[in-house]
């Protein structure tokens, strides 16, 4: 071990800080390596078709809580997950591994169901389970999936290509996930003090299956393929709204502004979060784990997609200069990322 005087927390670098890091240091040497660190997959392959990979690690007591998560779900999300970034890329999956390291507290019959859940989301989405690994653990379950997808060349789009005065578009709806997490978390902590009442999440169906079994917005993709809309940069909202238009801020060398009345929020969500005493704006911008598709079109494309109800345009590409805002009403606020961090204490 180093010395406490060489020592570095890496809750002061946080997940993209360590990513850059370890970047700077990645020399690129194969032809074939289109794209690598930096993205939501590596672009890979010499011809106009290019293979994208991504992979996703999901370890028990960070990611997931088997109290409440059904091993069936688990399955499921895992991959819809990795899904997701291929998405992200414009591209489609095609095929999948699945990496688990176990303890001796599963038996075969919880790993059945587990991979239940795998082939669903498989056999759902259309790719193939190829591959993958299996070993011991002494810290409960880890799930890793590589997902691995393809897309032409002029399609594929990367986080740092939008421009000024570029639409910020969102599919879907926002804060669902997180408001069925604190749901779940709710119920855990009444039944940890009384296990004597049961879980009451009733009526919440919707906010619950957001959390517990996201879908990747593959149809966002066929949609902006029929319109003949490429847009200028995408992510996947996997750590929060304001996270993640930041991140294609940053890479792009822009600014934003995004209008709090043009959020997206289901009326079951508003529902949740009043249940809970949760701000629902707050839900939208840093939840996280919506899986929905964040992107930025050309002004010339408004009227391709400003009549399709998966999609809503939220705000727009500034100068650099303006820095990250939010408008309400005649008031601009400061856009903070306070999504999900990752490796904080």
């Amino acid at each position: 071990m180093l010395e406490d005087k060489d020592r570095t927390e890496l809750s002061d670098l946080g997940e993209f800080g360590l990513i850059d890091r370890i970047a700077q240091s990645v020399e690129i040497t194969q032809k074939s390596t289109v794209k690598g660190i930096g993205d939501d997959a590596a672009v890979l392959g010499t011809g106009k078709v290019k293979t994208l990979i991504s992979t996703d690690l999901l370890l028990e007591g960070i990611h997931f809580d088997l109290s409440y998560v059904p091993l069936k779900h688990l399955g499921y999300k895992a991959v819809a997950v990795n899904l997701s970034d291929i998405y992200a890329m414009n591209g489609k999956p095609t095929q999948i591994t699945v990496s688990l390291g176990l303890s001796s507290r599963f038996p075969l019959e919880a790993i059945d169901e587990l991979y239940t859940g795998i082939l669903l989301a498989c056999d759902k989405y259309n790719v193939d389970l190829v591959g993958g690994d299996t070993t011991s653990s002494i810290s409960g379950l880890t799930i890793s999936v590589t997902a691995i997808g393809e897309a032409s060349e002029e399609n594929i789009v990367y986080r740092n290509g939008t421009k000024e005065t570029d639409l910020i578009c969102v599919s879907g709806d926002l804060g669902a996930a997180y408001l069925g997490l604190q749901l779940l978390e709710r119920e855990k902590a009444i039944f940890k003090d009384n296990p004597a009442i049961q879980p009451d999440l009733t009526g919440h169906d919707y906010v619950l299956e957001r959390q517990l079994k996201p879908e990747p917005r593959a149809d966002i993709i066929d949609i902006l393929e029929l319109e003949k809309v490429v847009p200028t940069a995408m992510i996947d909202v996997s750590d929060g709204l304001s996270s993640d238009l930041m991140h294609i801020c940053t890479q792009s060398g822009v600014g934003c502004r995004v209008y709090i009345d043009k959020l997206p929020i289901d009326h079951t969500s508003a529902i949740a979060a009043e249940e809970l005493n949760i701000d629902t704006t707050v839900a939208a911008l840093n939840g996280g784990e919506d899986y929905e598709l964040l992107f930025t079109v050309d002004l010339k494309d408004y009227e391709r997609i400003k009549d399709n109800p998966a999609i809503r345009v939220i705000g727009h590409i500034t100068d650099k200069g303006d820095g990250y805002n939010l408008v309400a009403g005649e008031q601009i606020i400061p856009l903070t990322a306070q999504g999900w961090k990752h490796l904080e204490a």
